[in-house]
């Protein structure tokens, strides 16, 4: 029976790639003919991520596309919004902008810059966000961000993307659900989106006079017949999450010690139980990753049986 939730994969280049967009627009294609309707694409300091979803959104036609997730720190939001409605245009309205609070102990080195008050700056950055993506222009002076164009800042085609944000704290939680269209938590577990991240979204958008707001499950999957071996790559690759405050909040708040326990690896019908936990749990959509730790044979296997299993448009 089919998942009751559009599931999305989380693409990067491969290493080996000689060109990191045409690689990516590669396996944009394979994933689509896996069944697999939308793709996301996280922002490093390599490829931008933003750029990447307005090419692949036009070169794969009917492909939804979107960022997971988009720094707020380093990028003033009217840039944000160009790019974002660029997007939105480039792939015929079928692009999600995620956006994130970032990790100060990478900015910080990286951009010499140190924000305080994130909460204020994401409930400022996503006021200045949604006006100009709703209205064309904005006229805001804050705390954190002043936003005001001398020339209009619509781009025809792109206006109303959906804003997500990578939100799992209470107040990050509380300012997505009043502002924002929904959230994408990563490394939060069933019993902690049930029990309190998706009550909590709910709640802040009904208040706001919103609708019910997307909860995108960002969770690591691999359908294979070798689980230990690629538990072994996934405690490897996942256990720098464990020392971000912020993921590790919820880690501990799931009850669990180490990222690779949320990691769902296994058979096409241990994946399918736990995957269900999720969406019982009140995930409207899925956003999976890390689809290659065990390798491409496992990776396709991985795609073609979660093409099978959701892929409902929104």
């Amino acid at each position: 029976m089919a998942l009751s939730a559009p599931i999305g994969i989380a693409l990067a280049p491969r290493p080996t790639a000689a060109n990191a967009v045409d690689d990516v627009i590669e396996r944009a294609r394979l994933l689509q003919r896996s069944g697999i309707d939308r793709a996301w694409f996280g922002q490093r300091f390599d490829v931008d991520s933003l750029s990447l979803a307005a090419v692949v959104g036009s070169a794969v036609p009917g492909l939804h596309v979107g960022t997971s997730v988009v720094p707020i720190n380093p990028r003033h939001p009217l840039v944000v919004a160009s790019q974002a409605q660029t997007a939105h245009a480039a792939s015929h309205r079928r692009f999600t902008l995620g956006l994130g609070l970032g990790a100060r102990d990478l900015e910080e080195p990286a951009f010499g810059i140190r924000t305080e008050r994130p909460i204020r700056r994401l409930r400022e950055y996503l006021t200045v966000l949604r006006s100009v993506l709703t209205t064309g222009t904005v006229d805001f002076t804050g705390h954190t961000v002043a936003a005001a164009p001398p020339l209009p800042a619509a781009v025809a085609g792109g206006d109303g993307p959906d804003i997500v944000v990578a939100a799992m704290g209470p107040q990050a939680v509380a300012a997505a659900g009043e502002l924002a269209d929904g959230i994408v938590p990563f490394l939060a577990g069933p019993r902690t989106l049930g029990g309190d991240i998706v009550p909590r979204t709910e709640v802040a958008a009904r208040a706001a006079g919103r609708p019910r707001p997307r909860v995108i499950a960002g969770v690591a999957v691999v359908v294979t017949d070798r689980p230990e071996q690629v538990r072994a790559r996934a405690a490897e690759q996942m256990a720098f999450y464990e020392s971000i405050p912020s993921y590790r909040a919820v880690l501990d708040r799931e009850g669990v010690g180490t990222a690779a326990e949320l990691a769902v690896i296994g058979t096409a019908a241990e994946v399918e139980t736990q995957l269900r936990r999720y969406v019982e749990a009140g995930a409207t959509e899925l956003l999976v990753t890390q689809t290659d730790l065990g390798g491409p044979e496992d990776e396709l296997a991985t795609w073609r049986f979660l093409g099978a299993l959701g892929g409902v448009p929104v």
